[in-house]
């Protein structure tokens, strides 16, 4: 395992780079792209949050479990570090979003602010213009609201039956509502997409990842020494793919229902890999400077990407639409160039991304030093 000498392991943020690459190549080429890229990358993301929560939530449990005050003090600790970096720069953009008056945060404030816009597209069945985007900011801290305590209450030796049963649910929660809505269309995948119940088998495999980790360390090393898992979970997703092209509804029961199942286990074995540590090209590539800082301001990169330009709500008077145009003049031949203007999206929202990380992000992040584990 690649570690740096305060434990982080090195390979995840290469990781969180993919991630977060798979999201912006989907939203920035939607105009052209036919495959799920962003939702592989949004899954890979869930994979590795819950790894990494339940790895924090597991060794916190060691330390706390049957001392005076243990829980109060392993859920405070908890709650305090998540909440010191998530919660800033989240309620910064907010607020800068409600100044500027963009649509809608004015009118769904209430839905931003308590982290409830994954249960406002559900309900309606609807997305949120250029705040779509944060439904898997909310999923996230709502499985915080209870991952803690389902770590702290469950015997670890009966934790992997309750995170079977966890995944289970995720899997039934899609499968149920797909068969019990006769005529499925894209306002019906939106509740299967988003729901937190639905998200739950890829938070369920990444605590699995933790607790071998943590207590089954010969059976983790097995598991995850070697890279052809890997490899075999992606042919698995594009075979997915291929399968679910043979249909003619696009919502069929391949993208619906099975897509975040295999696009999880690829997240489990190809985090996992990266835990123990690839070689070769692939150590490369994750180590390579480059990918280790752009994963490290993953974060940032997608809270700000929908909001530096989005292809169906940023209109005629948005700063990069205007800068589009401004390029236009001078270089006619560019315009409707769709690799120029992803370019040009990229750069200015690793350019925001940056500047949100070493001058807020990270200054405030330091305070979770303070509640170290």
């Amino acid at each position: 395992m690649h570690t740096t000498s305060q434990g982080h392991i090195i390979q995840l943020d290469g990781i969180r780079f993919i991630a977060i690459a798979l999201v912006l190549i989907d939203h920035l080429f939607v105009t052209v792209n036919v495959i799920p890229f962003g939702a592989l990358g949004v899954t890979i993301f869930f994979v590795l949050s819950g790894f990494l929560i339940s790895r924090i939530l597991l060794k916190s449990k060691e330390k706390s479990y049957g001392t005076p005050g243990g829980f109060k003090r392993y859920l405070r600790k908890f709650l305090i570090r998540r909440t010191i970096r998530i919660f800033p720069v989240y309620y910064l953009v907010i607020v800068f979003l409600y100044a500027f008056d963009v649509p809608p945060v004015r009118e769904k404030l209430a839905w931003l602010a308590l982290y409830g816009t994954n249960i406002y597209m559900a309900l309606y069945k609807t997305w949120m213009g250029s705040m779509d985007h944060l439904w898997s900011l909310a999923v996230e801290e709502q499985v915080y609201l209870f991952f803690p305590f389902l770590i702290f209450f469950i015997p670890k030796n009966k934790l992997i039956p309750v995170l079977g049963v966890m995944g289970l649910l995720g899997l039934a929660f899609r499968f149920f509502y797909f068969i019990m809505v006769k005529d499925f269309t894209s306002d019906n995948w939106i509740v299967t997409y988003v729901s937190t119940p639905a998200c739950l088998d890829s938070f369920a495999l990444g605590a699995l990842m933790a607790w071998l980790q943590l207590y089954k360390g010969d059976t983790f090393r097995k598991l995850f020494d070697k890279s052809w898992p890997v490899l075999g979970g992606l042919i698995l997703w594009i075979i997915l793919q291929y399968w679910s092209r043979s249909f003619e509804q696009r919502f069929n029961i391949s993208f619906v229902v099975f897509d975040r199942l295999v696009s999880s286990i690829f997240g489990f074995f190809l985090i996992g890999r990266a835990v123990i540590g690839f070689n070769g090209p692939m150590a490369a590539f994750l180590e390579n400077p480059v990918s280790i800082y752009l994963g490290k301001i993953s974060y940032g990169l997608y809270l700000y990407h929908n909001f530096v330009y989005n292809h169906f709500h940023s209109g005629p008077m948005h700063p990069t639409v205007r800068l589009f145009n401004k390029i236009y003049q001078y270089i006619p031949d560019l315009r409707g160039n769709v690799a120029f203007e992803a370019l040009i999206v990229m750069a200015l929202t690793i350019i925001i991304a940056a500047l949100s990380w070493h001058f807020f992000e990270k200054p405030i992040n330091a305070l979770k030093d303070r509640f170290a584990y």
